[in-house]
């Protein structure tokens, strides 16, 4: 039996029930949708981490949740930062997307984010995504890939300490917290506060129940300053 599926309903012997989900519910409501964009150099953790929070998130909630990666252009196989290898058989459709988010990784002279910035491509496609109804977040140093596309100026935002100059260079208004979240632009710090970014978008989008029962599966308590407006 997958390790997953205990959690999510199942029973630990000696235990009684852990984790068990609630009644089965009808899942007849608009799937929150969520696609992580991927790109040659980019971080594991940046875009692994959120992809395991939504998905179980998906097993807790009453409303569906589609999460998937998407990559700029055609399908096609992708390498992070430390190889591993990620065939990505989704295309450029943010028209499909509810919530995109946006990781980061990579230093100059490096496949990352440096490298998309200086292709232009990905950030004027970001920027054109762009639309009500859709949140654009990031965590790490994808707020530069956001900044460089424009999404930032003028707007609270955070990411990886030593990225903050930069970013605020570009004209983010910068804040040192955990995630900030400015209504359609939710933006997270360094690394693994893509699991904090996750956690509050299931939170504000599904519940705070729904956001509790995956920390329990994830035996993880969501971390630092959640910056408002």
């Amino acid at each position: 039996m997958r390790r997953r599926t205990v959690l999510a309903g199942g029973a630990v012997a000696g235990a009684g029930t852990f984790l068990a989900a609630e009644p089965a519910q009808a899942k007849t409501q608009k799937p929150l949708r969520v696609r992580i964009v991927l790109f040659d150099g980019v971080e594991e953790q940046d875009f692994i981490a959120p992809q395991e929070v939504f998905s179980l998130a998906g097993w807790y909630s009453a409303r569906p949740v589609d999460t998937g990666y998407m990559v700029l252009g055609r399908p096609r196989l992708i390498t992070a930062a430390f190889g591993t290898e990620v065939r990505v058989a989704r295309g450029w459709r943010p028209e499909e997307a509810d919530v995109i988010v946006v990781p980061g990784g990579g230093r100059p002279g490096e496949p990352g984010i440096w490298a998309e910035i200086g292709g232009g491509a990905l950030p004027r496609a970001l920027a054109a995504a762009r639309r009500p109804g859709l949140t654009v977040t990031s965590l790490c140093t994808g707020a530069i890939i956001l900044a460089a596309g424009g999404l930032v100026t003028g707007r609270p935002c955070t990411t990886h300490t030593v990225a903050k100059a930069e970013l605020a260079a570009r004209g983010g208004v910068v804040k040192n917290a955990r995630v900030v979240d400015d209504g359609d632009l939710v933006t997270a710090a360094g690394i693994t506060s893509g699991i904090e970014l996750a956690l509050h978008l299931v939170a504000r989008e599904l519940g705070a129940d729904v956001a509790i029962k995956v920390e329990e599966a994830l035996e993880y308590q969501a971390r630092g300053t959640v910056w408002t407006r």
